[in-house]
Order: structure tokens, then C-alpha cells, then sequence
């Protein structure tokens, strides 16, 4: 019996000395899991953030093509507009069968607006101001109308001088900001662009490029920086809704 009992009590033993050395050669595996566990999560990031820069570019590309070609038509349209009430005039030479427009208005006007439709909301995620006033597609196309109205009453109003219609159409161009705007990044961007595009036109202009009739201001008209202030605004309206529904 004695002998039966210390046999017994040996093999309870190995038992749990066997048991106990389980945990210790489990510890080098579970070792191994965490060491190869920050590698994983990090590489599943890149991933992740690489997938996300891709997009990011698809939206942007398309985003640019969008406005580009929105205002390539815009361009076409407005400047036959003022070509044909004889307030811009083109050289004979440079003149080209589409829409009787010189050939190089549209792609400018295209580049300039994918710039600046992709400005204005960049310009808002840097301040921190998202711009949410009036935030849907027939609010941007009330806007474009009235941009297309002043641009058309440009070229249609008669005034007993130039100083009038300015007046008339700056109280206008506000008028559109303040309906579809009421932002401190779009009216400050709006005179930015109105300063930059009419001094480019006045180099333009002065180079013989192409002429406005009864100029009033430094070559040009003293309206024009008013066209230019809408249509930032219009452009800008334009690129937000289409960041916005990208986002979406």
C-alpha cells in the first residue's frame, strides 16, 4: 500500500509539473503574435491610406474636368454675347469658327475655372468655415442664371454714361453674394479675383490682344471687374456643391 500511494502521489506530480511548463513554452508564441501584431496594423494603414489618397485624386480629376468644361461653355457663350453687341472686339486673324470666338477664350476661361471652383473649398476646410448656406444644386443654378443676367444686362443696358452701369452692376454682383453666398472666404476671394482678372485683361488688352469699345477704365471697362467678382462667385458656388457631393 505505501508503495502504491508514493507511485500515485509521483505521478500527480509529473502531471502538474507538466501542466506547469505549459504556459512558459506558450509565452514565446503569444510573444511572437504581439510583436507581429503592430507590423500587421501598420501595413493595414498604409493600405487603407493609400486606397484613400487614390480616391482622393479620382475626385479631384473629376472634379477639375467638371469645372473646366463648365467654364469653357460659359466662356463661349458670354463672350458671343459681348462679340456680338460690339463690346469686345477681336482681331480678323485670330477670329475661329466656333461660336465666331478667338480660339484660345475657351481653354483660359476652362482653366481658370477648374482653379478656382477648386479653390473655394479648399480655402473653406483651411479656415475651418464649411460653407453651408443654400447648400444644394438649384440654389447653384438660380446662381448661374443671375450671373448669365448680369453679363447679358452688361452688354444690353443702355446708361446715359459707363459710371452708371457700373454702379448698377456692382450693386448687382454684391446682390448675388449676399443671395448665394454670405461668406467671408467667398467676398474675399471674389474681389481677389476680380483685381487679378482685370488686371490680366488690361495686359491683354494692352498688348493689342483684343479691345473693348469706349473703354473707360485703363483700357477696359469700368464694369468689368464686376463680371469677373459674379462669375468667381458663381464658379466658387459651383465647386463647393461638387466637393460637397463627392464627399457625400
Amino acid at each position: 500500500m505505501p508503495r502504491l500511494e508514493s507511485g500515485a502521489w509521483s505521478c500527480s506530480c509529473a502531471a502538474r509539473a507538466r501542466h506547469a511548463t505549459r504556459p512558459g513554452e506558450a509565452a514565446p508564441k503569444a510573444d511572437a503574435m504581439q510583436s507581429l501584431s503592430p507590423s500587421a496594423g501598420r501595413a493595414d494603414r498604409e493600405a487603407s491610406g493609400g486606397a484613400a489618397a487614390t480616391t482622393w485624386r479620382q475626385h479631384l480629376v473629376q472634379r477639375s474636368v467638371v469645372l473646366f468644361v463648365v467654364g469653357a461653355f460659359m466662356a463661349l457663350v458670354l463672350n458671343l454675347l459681348q462679340i456680338q453687341r460690339n463690346v469686345t472686339l477681336f482681331p480678323d486673324e485670330v477670329i475661329a469658327t466656333l461660336f465666331s470666338s478667338a480660339w484660345w477664350v475657351p481653354p483660359c476661361c476652362g482653366t481658370a475655372a477648374a482653379v478656382v471652383g477648386l479653390l473655394y473649398p479648399c480655402i473653406d476646410s483651411h479656415l475651418g468655415e464649411p460653407h453651408k448656406f443654400k447648400r444644394e444644386w438649384a440654389s447653384v443654378m438660380r446662381c448661374i442664371a443671375v450671373f448669365v443676367g448680369i453679363n447679358h444686362a452688361s452688354a444690353k443696358l443702355d446708361f446715359a454714361n459707363n459710371v452708371q452701369l457700373s454702379l448698377t452692376l456692382a450693386a448687382l454682383s454684391l446682390g448675388l453674394w449676399w443671395t448665394f453666398d454670405r461668406s467671408r472666404s467667398g467676398l474675399g476671394l471674389g474681389i481677389t479675383i476680380a483685381f487679378v482678372a482685370t488686371l490680366i485683361t488690361q495686359f491683354l488688352v494692352y498688348n493689342g490682344v483684343y479691345q473693348y469699345t469706349s473703354p473707360d477704365f485703363l483700357y477696359i471697362r469700368s464694369w468689368l471687374p464686376c463680371i469677373f467678382f459674379s462669375g468667381g462667385v458663381t464658379v466658387g458656388n459651383i465647386g463647393r456643391q461638387l466637393a460637397m457631393v463627392i464627399i457625400v
